[in-house]
């Protein structure tokens, strides 16, 4: 069992099993600074091993989601340091989705508002996004004289909304809106902004009171497939699937089928005392 994270350039609260981060600096729409970089990062690997939080929600506080990297503390600083310094940086960058992605724990973006830069990644590198019919999302790195290729958006964006689609968005760098990005799949569910939390809600709750051992096994696996040949996946999923039987997961799901009368299953768990329920 890990400690709960602590950090200070963002709210963090955790309830009844969902911890929710909070990017809170709505003056600058949210915009990161090495320090919410680095926090960020380090919130989510700990989350990795953190059985007692069984869903992750990321927001930002209105008017926005996330609008990428701020202009004067993180641009303008970069502007005058070394190569060495600069790979640094954006090694950083990409860490920070390496830990989203490599968190078994289902992660839900919940869009408020505009997404862009940085916080497009963050949003593509979450399970679900849920949006807000303001929340437009824009890759905009080309637009800033940078490469479409940030932060592994390049390989994450065409597994969502296909290669010749990506190819327009990461190029160009133009805004989709909300709707659009629904149709493209990019967005799981748009919603009216009053409804947005209720949505959020309704979904942590799904993927909390479901089966966690079983979403965080299919969460890997979809990761890990990405790379994986036909006979490679075939073998990984028979595999998985054999540990997935031993869970208590699978017992309560009979058990509850086989109950006279049948009644809905109770899946497994854990508590901070190490309880079950």
């Amino acid at each position: 069992m890990t400690e709960a994270p602590t950090p200070t350039s963002f709210d963090y609260v955790e309830d009844d099993a969902v911890a929710t981060i909070t990017l809170d600096r709505p003056e600058k729409r949210n915009a990161l600074t090495f320090e919410v970089y680095e926090e960020l990062t380090q919130t989510f690997e700990s989350l990795a091993t953190r059985d007692e939080v069984r869903v992750i929600v990321i927001t930002g506080k209105d008017p926005a989601f996330c609008t990428g990297g701020d202009v004067k503390e993180i641009i303008g600083e970069l502007l005058g340091r070394s190569a060495e310094e600069l790979l640094a940086f954006t090694r950083l960058t990409c860490r920070l989705i390496k830990a989203i992605r490599e968190c078994p724990t289902p992660v839900v973006a919940s869009l408020n508002g505009v997404v862009a830069g940085a916080g497009a990644v963050i949003a593509l590198a979450s399970d679900f996004r849920v949006a807000a019919e303001e929340a437009r999302i824009a890759f905009l790195f080309t637009k800033v004289g940078l490469c479409g290729a940030d932060m592994g958006a390049a390989a994450l964006l065409p597994r969502v909304v296909g290669f010749g689609r990506a190819t327009e968005i990461l190029m160009l760098g133009d805004f989709v809106d909300a709707k659009d990005a629904e149709r493209f799949g990019l967005y799981h569910r748009v919603v009216p902004k009053a409804e947005l939390a209720d949505a959020t809600s309704d979904l942590a709750g799904r993927l909390r009171d479901g089966p966690a051992f079983a979403t965080r096994m299919t969460k890997t696996m979809l990761e890990r497939e990405a790379s994986m040949s036909l006979d490679q996946a075939l073998e990984a999923e028979a595999q998985a699937q054999a540990i997935c039987m031993h869970s208590p997961d699978y017992q309560a799901y009979f058990d509850a089928f086989t109950a006279k009368p049948r009644r809905t299953a109770v899946f497994y768990r854990r508590e901070s005392s190490g309880e079950t329920s």
